[in-house]
């Protein structure tokens, strides 16, 4: 035990040596004895009484305990004490043990977990790429089926041109593939300019309007207060453009598209909303996957290009549909784009 500064010896007739507080000996109690064998601190007094009780229990007689009672009381108490440190300084070198296994095994645990990762990102990979594959080959396969039928010296004229035609819009159809795409895997913002809401929903209007009019279905442009903001103009507009496209797609005659925009002191968000037939879960939950469509002339990557683009501006996509009840989509971009770390 660690020696006290304050202590005095004394000596027992067995000859061993006991170190008492300073304060024990100026109580009076221990003036008699010589060289005891143990050593306490000042805070070990307590203990130090309830040991000579154990050598004289009477406390009156605490000032002539007997010597070889009182002996054998600390001897048991510098075993107890003794076994008490051992204890203590295994269990730190347990809790050493178990801290540096915990490490490794947190070391372990993410290392195991950036391998799952890598083998999902090699997983969506492979996947995505089988589906390029496919995207590619079918407009491809078709363009030169009609290419080949070219060839044939004894085709009408008409036919020959009829042929032409389909065989372009294969290849335009590949082009707008590709074009996507690489729009999906480039997935940034790549230019700035200042324009505003206005302006975006007038080029919109002068795009789709007439394509609304000419299925029978009724186009709205709703805004409150025009707003100025920096962005990609190109990525937001064909963004937009995109979701309108869908939203008329999916609304039969006699239907009705509204496209709005909403803003704050945060965030400007482009809405559009339509009365088509609805979409169930299992739709919503892969909506935004590359390469999935329900469109037999989608190429599955508008709305995934969609959401890059909202996400490169520091916002979102939102998606709420119903079987039966049409569809929302809220396309929100921060309103400084400044503040994006993009």
């Amino acid at each position: 035990m660690v020696p006290a500064k304050s202590g005095k010896s004394c000596r027992l007739l067995c000859g061993q040596t006991l170190f008492f507080p300073a304060s024990a000996l100026r109580a009076g109690h221990l003036t008699k004895w010589q060289e005891l064998p143990f050593y306490f601190a000042d805070s070990c007094l307590p203990s130090f009484v309830k040991i000579a009780k154990m050598a004289a229990p009477d406390a009156t007689s605490l000032a002539r305990p007997d010597p070889q009672k009182l002996a054998e009381a600390f001897r048991l108490f510098n075993e107890v004490s003794e076994e008490l440190a051992a204890s203590y300084h295994a269990l730190e070198r347990r809790v050493e043990a178990l801290t540096k296994e915990l490490a490794a095994a947190n070391a372990e645990a993410e290392r195991l977990r950036r391998e799952a990762e890598r083998n999902e990102r090699l997983r969506a990979m492979g996947e995505m790429v089988a589906r390029l594959a496919h995207q590619l080959r079918t407009p491809l396969a078709a363009a030169l089926l009609y290419a080949g039928n070219l060839e044939n010296p004894e085709l009408p004229q008409a036919a020959r041109l009829a042929i032409a035609r389909k065989t372009v819009e294969r290849l335009k159809h590949l082009e707008r593939l590709i074009q996507d795409m690489l729009l999906f895997a480039r997935g940034e913002v790549l230019g700035r300019e200042k324009m505003s809401t206005s302006c975006v929903f007038a080029e919109l209007a002068q795009t789709f309007e007439p394509l609304a009019a000419s299925r029978g279905v009724q186009l709205l442009f709703r805004e409150t207060t025009p707003v100025e903001f920096i962005g990609d103009r190109k990525a937001i507009v064909g963004a937009l453009a995109n979701l309108i496209e869908n939203a008329l797609s999916a609304t039969p005659q006699g239907g009705r598209v509204e496209a709005w925009v909403e803003v704050d002191e945060e965030r400007i968000r482009f809405g559009v909303r339509d009365t088509g037939a609805g979409m169930g879960p299992e739709v919503l939950e892969r909506l935004f996957e590359p390469f999935f469509t329900t469109r037999s002339e989608g190429t599955g990557l508008g709305l995934a290009i969609a959401r890059a683009v909202a996400r490169a501006h520091g916002g979102g996509i939102e998606a709420q549909s119903a079987p039966g009840e049409g569809s929302t989509f809220v396309f929100s971009l921060a309103r400084r784009l400044e503040s994006v770390g993009s």
